[in-house]
Formats: C-alpha cells, structure tokens, sequence
C-alpha cells in the first residue's frame, strides 16, 4: 500500500468496553444517565402527589429538573457517540464504492472531532466567565454545568478514536484534537486570565477572527456538504454557529451559552420523557395488542385494516415524535398483517406503512409541536389543539384512498365478532385510554406538559411491566439502551441548532428576510405557496427538530408581517416537515423503509407516490384555509 496513503481499516467496535477500566467508565455513564431520567420522571410526579396532598410543592424542584435535563442531555449524546449513532443524512453510505465511504468516514470524524474540540474549550469559558452562578438547593449550576466541557470532550475524544484508521494513520483523528485546541487557544486564554490576556493571545485571537471572516462562504460550504457525507447533524450545527460568531468578532463561548440555556428549558423535559413512553410500547406487545384490538373492531369493514393501520401508527409516532422508530418497531408486524393475512399487495402495504409512519406529529403529545412552541414562544395548548383538525383531515385522507383500494381490489371482510372485538378492548385498555388520560390530564390545566410526560412514562412502565408484564426489569435497561441514543442524538441537535438560531435572529436575517419578502411579495397566498415549496426543500434535507430551530426562526416574522396566525403557522410549518419524509431524494422516511422492507430506494419511492400526492393535497388544504387549524383554539 502506498504510505503517502492513510492505512484504511474498520473502526474500533463501537458497542462493546474494551477493557476492565472502560467497563468501569462506560458503566458509571450509563449509571448516572438512568438515574438522571428516573429523577426526571419521579420528581414531577412526586410534585403533582404533594401538591395534591399538601397543597405545597418540593422546593427548586424546577431547577433540579432542568439540571438534570443538562446532564442526562450530554451524557446520552456521550452514549450516542461510542455506539456511532448520531443522527445524520449519510447520503454517502449509498455509493457502491467502498474506498471512497471510507476516506468520507475519515474525513466526517476528523471534521467532528476537530470541532467539539473547540465547543468543549469553549464550554470552559462559559462556565468560568459567562455563567454568573446560583445555588440550586445545595449544589452550585456551575457543579451542573462541568458536564458540558466533560461531555463535548469525551464526545471530541469517541470521534477521534472511532475513526476507521489504523497504523501509524491511527495519530491523523488525533491530531485534529490538538488542532481544534490549538484554534481554541485565546478562548482557553480568556478561561484562566479572564479578559486580561497576555499580547500573544490578542494577536492570535485578531488573525483567527480574520481567518474565520475570510473563509466563512466556502467554510460554511464545506460544512453543508459534510452533513451529506454522514457528519453528524449536531456537528454541522455547531460548526457553522462556531465558524459564522467568529467571522461577525463574536464571543465563540456564546454557543456553549446557547447549549446550557437549550438544556434547562423546562419545555425540553418531556422530550426525552415521551420518547421513552414511545419506546417502552414499541419494545412491549403493546403493537400486537393493538393491532388485535382494530383488527376485531374493523376487520368487518372494507378496508379495516387499513384503518387500524394508520390509527396504530399515529398512536406510535405521537409519543416518540420520530416517524423513523414507527416504521422500525411495527413495520414488520403490520407487514404481516396486511400483506400476509389480509392480502393486499406488497407495494400497497410500504406505501402505506411508509407513508403513515408520520401521521402522527400533528397529535398531543407530539414533541415537534412542543419545540414549535418552546421555539416561538406559542401557547403550546392551542399549538396541539391546532393540529387535532388538520391531523385529523390527514388520517381520514389516508383511510379513505385505503378503503377505495382494497374495494377496487377486492379485500375480503371477515364477519364481526363482538366476543373478539370486546376481548381486543380488554387487552389493550390500558393503551387505549393513554391519550385520554393525557390530553384530560393538560387542557384541564390539573397538571403541567412536564408532569403529563412524567406521569406518562410511569403510568406505561407500571402496565407493561407490572400489569401486562411484556417487560422485565433486564428489559427495562435494554429499551434505555436502545433509547438514549435517540434522545442523545436529538437533545444534541437541539443544544446545537439553538446556537446557529442564536446566530440567526442576532444578525436581525428574519427581520432582514421579511423586509424583502414583503417588497417583493403582496400576496399573501403567493407567500404561503412559496413557504410550502421551501419547506417542503427543508424538510427533506433536515430533520425535523433541527429544522424547527434553525428555519422556523427565519420564518416567523414573515408570518407575522403577513398577517399568518401563529397557531396556523406553526402547523403548516409541521405538516411540511410531515410530507418531507416522503419527499425524494433525501426523505429520511424512504430510507428506513428501503432498510426495514428490504427494497430499493427507488421502488419504495414509487410505492410511496400516491400516498405523497393525497398528503399533499392536505397540506393545500391546512395551508389556505386557516380555519382548520384555528377553530378549536377558540374554545381555550
């Protein structure tokens, strides 16, 4: 082999310790990660309890909370990153080359690890500088906050050492982790001498500035097209926020800012609360259940399992907000189901399935709606009040095209059974009524979203494990396991894509943005149109939370100007992002489904048209006539 030529090799097994020691550390991790999510769960249900009892509270129970947010967020993005799961589009892993993915692999690492570098050293500077400090109860928030130069470092460090080299070429990850220290050396200056810093630092500090402003446009290029390489999502974020505060003479400890003030926002909590209820029904019979239950419910009707399809899937993926772990986790069962025993044809049921698997984001207690209104600073009540009509309009859509194709094809009906029907009921009871029990639980203002996800997540841990017993407790840690990495991957890209949205609304683009728009737009349906088709562009190019953070902000004030109801924005904003699944070339939806059916991107494209078309034509509808998403918000 050539030795100008990095030795390519596969990279260190990225599941298993390697040795005593790394057991050791790699159980301490997990350890406080578990107790950081069980706290989050048992504290607010412990408030709603005392203060039902009591009529008090526990106090700075809210600090608490969202300082356990701040380390259970880095320490399962620190997990997420020794398993190699962080969320990106990874177009890259489709090239027939295996030489050329393996050089794009080095690069993605090198690239990754080279800038949470910087962000850990950053992070140094935020806490020693930037963070005024407070107690919470007995414990200072910077004692919190050391989990943010701790995690981005250790995160720094995976990415170096995963990197598929071996050889001598093994020292290239790690050299960028001395360059990412070395670009971060005025900041680590600020860090130990405050802003009396000696003259070599100031000088270091007005040439990277110079630098950052000169090679900002093919920099940010560069980053853009990394994400399409497989550089993690989180990275690409926190590389243009780096590189862009920089190029303005800004403060780069700004984006560790960015992370702590994403990561103690009490709107944040349920997210990781509701993805696990999500993934404690998926990993549980709770989908076989159900499917029983439509099945002796519907089964009589034309279409019936269609039905039950599509209300299963929306049930899913209105919990763990990812259309992706719907299509993974029931994929299979109600595959079998349609094709296998009910018969329709093999595209039909992907179409389907795949086209289902995000009907649901438009449902309490949809996470994509929360950030919505964490980001814009919307009644979330009347965010997910407006989003039952439309989500509604959509699910009817999906059934209808399927009633109409299994008459046209002739699916044969079973006779209805009550026994069966009324058996199905009871065995899945506990289910069924969740979204009840939640929905009542928030608009009747008894308790908080927090409270709602905590108590959601004990009440589904109590029926699957202690009712139904689908789980046992050595379960219980193999759904975390197969959980943190998702909640690691998504709290990271919402810390990161806070910090770019920081950028963006400080360098007034949004106002800029609107400004022109409305110089060179009058009408307001021709903006609506134009929204759609640069969402529709968005929502396939990124996932739906990052998109939330960074686009949203742009478009806000357009909404605004135009006279948009913020309610009805948010949700056009959301159904996009729904239909970009779909959307070639890059719709993550197209992708899982090619992996989970095991059929060519191409063909699950064209299984997937018709029911991209009927999606579409409700996105028209949601989009120009408002009253959809308006109506119920009256009542509240």
């Amino acid at each position: 082999m050539d030795s100008k030529k990095p030795d390519l090799g596969r990279p260190p097994d990225p599941v298993g310790p390697q040795g005593p020691l790394q057991r050791v550390l790699w159980g301490v991790e997990d350890g406080l990660c578990y107790f950081s999510l069980f706290c989050l769960a048992l504290l607010p249900a412990a408030e709603v309890i005392i203060r039902l009892v009591l009529k008090t509270g526990i106090p700075d129970s809210s600090g608490y909370l969202v300082h356990l947010l701040l380390v259970m967020g880095l320490l399962s993005a620190m997990i997420t990153t020794r398993s190699d799961e962080h969320l990106s589009i990874a177009l890259v892993q489709y090239l027939p080359d295996s030489k050329i993915k393996q050089y794009l692999r080095v690069f993605t690492h090198c690239l990754s690890a080279f800038v949470v570098t910087i962000i850990a050293w950053s992070s140094v500077s935020f806490i020693r500088i930037g963070l005024i400090g407070r107690a919470i109860g007995f414990i200072p928030d910077k004692v919190f906050a050391l989990i943010i130069p701790i995690g981005f470092g250790v995160i720094a460090f995976r990415f170096a050492r995963l990197t598929p080299l071996k050889g001598k070429a093994r020292v290239l990850p790690f050299l960028t982790l001395l360059l990412g220290s070395f670009c971060a050396l005025p900041i680590i200056a600020k860090s130990i001498w405050s802003f009396d810093l000696p003259p070599f630092f100031y000088d270091l500090s007005d040439f990277l500035y110079a630098a950052a402003y000169y090679i900002r446009i093919p920099g940010a290029i560069i980053l853009i097209l990394s994400a399409f390489a497989g550089t993690p999502l989180f990275v690409v974020m926190g590389g243009l926020s780096l590189l862009l505060i920089q190029a303005s003479w800004g403060e780069i400890d700004v984006v560790a800012n960015q992370v702590y003030i994403a990561l103690t926002q009490d709107s944040m909590i349920p997210i990781p609360l509701f993805t696990l209820v999500g993934f404690f029904l998926s990993e549980s019979k709770a989908g076989e259940r159900l499917v029983q239950t439509f099945r002796g419910l519907f089964s009589w009707l034309p279409g019936g399992m269609i039905i039950a399809a599509v209300i299963i899937c929306a049930f899913f993926t209105s919990f763990t907000g990812a259309s992706g772990v719907t299509i993974l986790a029931l994929g299979g069962i109600l595959f079998s189901v349609l094709s296998e025993h009910t018969k329709y044809p093999e595209k039909f049921s992907i179409g389907l399935l795949t086209s289902s698997g995000s009907v649901g984001l438009l449902f309490p207690p949809s996470l994509p709606i929360i950030l919505v209104g964490a980001t814009t600073m919307t009644n979330i009540m009347h965010l997910f009040l407006g989003g039952i009509i439309p989500g509604l309009i959509l699910v009817v859509a999906m059934i209808i095209f399927g009633i109409s194709s299994s008459i046209k094809i002739k699916i044969p009906v079973t006779p209805f059974r009550l026994r069966e029907a009324l058996g199905g009921i009871k065995s899945s009871f506990f289910e069924i009524i969740l979204p009840f029990l939640l929905i009542a639980g928030f608009f009747s203002g008894i308790f908080s979203l927090v409270e709602i996800a905590a108590v959601a997540l004990i009440y589904i841990f109590i029926v699957e494990v202690l009712i139904h017993r689908d789980l046992t407790i050595r379960d219980v840690f193999r759904v975390l396991t197969k959980a943190l990495p998702i909640i690691g991957g998504v709290l990271s890209i919402i810390a990161l894509s806070m910090a770019l949205s920081y950028y963006i609304v400080d360098s007034q683009a949004p106002d800029r943005l609107a400004q022109w728009m409305l110089h060179t737009v009058e009408s307001k349906y021709i903006f609506l149109l134009l929204l759609n088709l640069a969402l529709l562009v968005a929502g396939c190019l990124m996932d739906i939370f990052s998109a939330i953070l960074i686009v949203l902000p742009l478009v806000a004030p357009l909404g605004q100007a135009y006279g948009i109801d913020p309610v009805h924005l948010g949700i056009i904003f959301i159904t996009n992002l729904e239909l970009g699944f779909l959307t070639p070339p890059v719709g993550l939806n197209l992708f899982l489904a090619s992996y989970r059916f095991k059929k060519p991107f191409v063909e699950i494209c064209r299984y997937v048209f018709p029911f991209l078309l009927i999606q579409l034509v409700v996105l028209i509808l949601v989009t120009y006539v408002p009253w959809f998403s308006t109506y119920l918000t009256r009542f509240f």
